[in-house]
């Protein structure tokens, strides 16, 4: 099998757009992270749910978790509102994780060991011309995998 017998429409964000909007739009459509790109539909960046959290949560909550403890329950929601317009572009790590992206022909192995390398359950599958095609989501490559080798 090949990344092309998996791959997923996924919707993506851009640089511009509002993290809160981008974290809603992970959440609505359950995906284990978010695609990046620019405006010529090229991934810039795969974050990871991990990432976008890391995001959302202040950083001060996120050094110091004895902070959060300090906060009562109905506070503690309102961490959301600081958000502000903050984009996705002004939250993205400035100096870049290593990105998961991978060709439409790639095996299975292959995008399991980027997966694996990247420590993201989503990469972002693209054409020859480098423009994004779709995702491939680790809930799906594993099903992919345990289809392909079923216990004896």
């Amino acid at each position: 099998m090949r990344t092309h017998d998996i791959v997923e429409d996924v919707p993506t964000v851009t640089e511009d757009e509002p993290v809160a909007a981008a974290v809603r739009l992970m959440a609505r459509t359950r995906l284990p992270g978010l695609i990046v790109v620019d405006e010529r539909s090229v991934p810039t960046s795969v974050l990871p749910g991990t990432q976008v959290l890391r995001m959302t949560v202040p950083r001060a909550h996120q050094a110091q978790p004895s902070l959060v403890r300090t906060i009562d329950e109905s506070h503690a929601d309102l961490f959301w509102e600081e958000l502000g317009d903050r984009t996705v572009g002004e939250c993205l790590p400035q100096r870049p994780e290593r990105m998961g992206v991978i060709a439409l022909d790639a095996t299975l192995l292959e995008a399991a060991a980027l997966m694996a390398r990247v420590r993201s359950p989503l990469l972002a599958v693209v054409g020859a011309d480098g423009r994004l095609v779709g995702g491939v989501v680790l809930e799906r490559l594993l099903g992919a995998l345990a289809r392909a080798y079923p216990e004896g």
